[in-house]
């Protein structure tokens, strides 16, 4: 077997595992996981993009030599760089209210964005971040725009450009065609020389410069958009399943071949982003754990083994809308939650509102997914950390009526991996033979739906 490096950066930890594939073969050891902590310095949340690079390459020492490296995130952040290539400041973080009110304003520029980019709208679209930095000193002085794994690349590699998957979704990239939409830039006053050269899940973008001290490997373009590589990861079967990449965030939805740009579609607010092997993922996102990671971070991160084991002895109770804007920024969350509720409830009860509401906003969204996209699943998958939750992957079933196949928890790091092998000529087939590689070597757990 051959030996590839997955950095696999989340919205609030980074991890480089070390997988090792062949034929029949797929095994994933980590060899090492930091912290991602965001900073607000003068009232602005940043990204530390340093300390993360610094985590990386620490990952990358403790990693060994490795044949290849493939890096990936969240996607819509981005750095920008001088004429020198120098970055510009510390990335901006999604979650900053600076975006806000932004979105109808390029609505009223560009009322046909759904029809030319496929995208649903988030107020933290990279497209919005650009509009709402408009005027800046820094956007005056940027020369290029890198997403955040291509910047990793860019400092380990000298090398700058987009892959596909992650520039899917800055809504400036057209559905049809899969290039910059440049003149939908130019319309929102979006200089479309920062655009780099697009990339696609499996080039060769350079080896790693000399000087950083890891070695040579080269650094593989995967599906840089962490979804992307774990919708890879999904051990399907056939092509009739549903996925919900739950983790900080839930991203539920299916696999197509073609986008779906339907008026029904536009207001559903579902959006078609780039997947690897030309692939459409259509998906709709859902706040995901991130309400649950915040209490707990007020709370002090008590034991959620316990917590949720305690919530799963308690009958449904009070359940709210996860996707309401309200509970998007940080901080303050308990408070959120029960101000919508109308009660107090115990640590216990509040979490199983949130797990029962996660739920139902899974089945919401499978159902959507189905239904706009004239597609019918048998099952639904669950990747991601959220496949450890096994109130969450049962309540989930039971809301859906339909089997949940909860695995691999590390579902993005092993799609990484799988697309730099099979660019690396060392195992081969198309998605379903990856996934069948996955279904062989990875423990996957299934919950039957319960109940009426």
């Amino acid at each position: 077997m051959t030996a590839f490096a997955a950095v696999d950066l989340g919205a609030s930890s980074g991890r480089v595992m070390v997988g090792r594939a062949g034929p029949g073969e797929l095994t994933l050891t980590e060899a090492h996981r930091f912290a991602n902590e965001p900073v607000r310095v003068g009232g602005t949340l940043h990204w530390d993009i340093l300390a993360l690079y610094r985590g990386v390459l620490e990952g990358l020492r403790r990693a060994g030599p490795v044949d290849a490296i493939g890096i990936d995130s969240w996607a819509v952040d981005y750095g920008l760089l001088d004429e020198s290539g120098a970055l510009l400041g510390n990335p901006i973080h999604y979650r900053d209210a600076r975006t806000d009110g932004v979105a109808a304003k390029v609505s009223s520029v560009v009322p046909d964005l759904y029809a030319r980019t496929g995208l649903q709208k988030l107020p933290f679209n990279t497209i919005y971040q650009l509009v709402a930095a408009a005027g800046t000193p820094q956007l005056a002085a940027a020369r290029q725009l890198l997403l955040i794994p291509d910047l990793l690349a860019y400092w380990l590699t000298g090398v700058a450009g987009a892959e596909f998957t992650n520039a899917s979704t800055t809504q400036l990239l057209d559905v049809r065609t899969g290039e910059w939409a440049t003149d939908l830039a130019h319309r929102v006053g979006i200089n479309p020389a920062l655009l780099p050269p697009l990339r696609a899940p499996g080039d060769r973008i350079g080896p790693v410069l000399p000087s950083i001290g890891v070695g040579t490997p080269d650094v593989i373009a995967v599906g840089s958009h962490d979804t992307a590589s774990a919708v890879v990861g999904v051990p399907a079967a056939s092509d009739r399943f549903a996925y919900i990449s739950c983790g900080t965030w839930s991203l539920v939805g299916v696999e197509l071949d073609a986008p779906v740009l339907t008026e029904a579609s536009r207001i559903a607010n579902f959006t078609n982003e780039g997947g690897v092997d030309g692939k459409v993922r259509y998906l709709r996102n859902v706040m995901g754990l991130w309400p649950l990671q915040e209490c707990l971070r007020e709370w002090g991160n008590p034991d959620i083994g316990a917590l949720l084991a305690e919530a799963a002895r308690l009958s449904t109770g009070p359940v709210v809308d996860l996707d309401d804007p309200v509970y998007l920024p940080p901080g303050g969350m308990e408070g959120r939650l029960t101000g919508r509720i109308g009660r107090q409830l115990s640590r216990a009860g509040l979490v199983r509102c949130i797990v029962d509401s996660l739920a139902l906003a899974h089945k919401r969204a499978v159902e959507q997914a189905q239904e706009l996209s004239g597609t019918h699943v048998d099952a639904v998958h669950i990747v991601g950390g959220g496949a450890r939750n096994e109130l969450l992957c049962q309540l989930t079933a039971d809301a859906c009526g339909l089997p949940v196949l909860a695995g691999p928890v590390e579902a993005t790091a092993i799609g990484n991996v799988l697309v730099q092998a099979r660019a690396a000529g060392v195992i081969s087939g198309d998605l379903r033979a990856l996934r069948g590689l996955i279904s062989q070597t990875q423990p996957i757990k299934r919950y039957e739906p319960q109940g009426g």
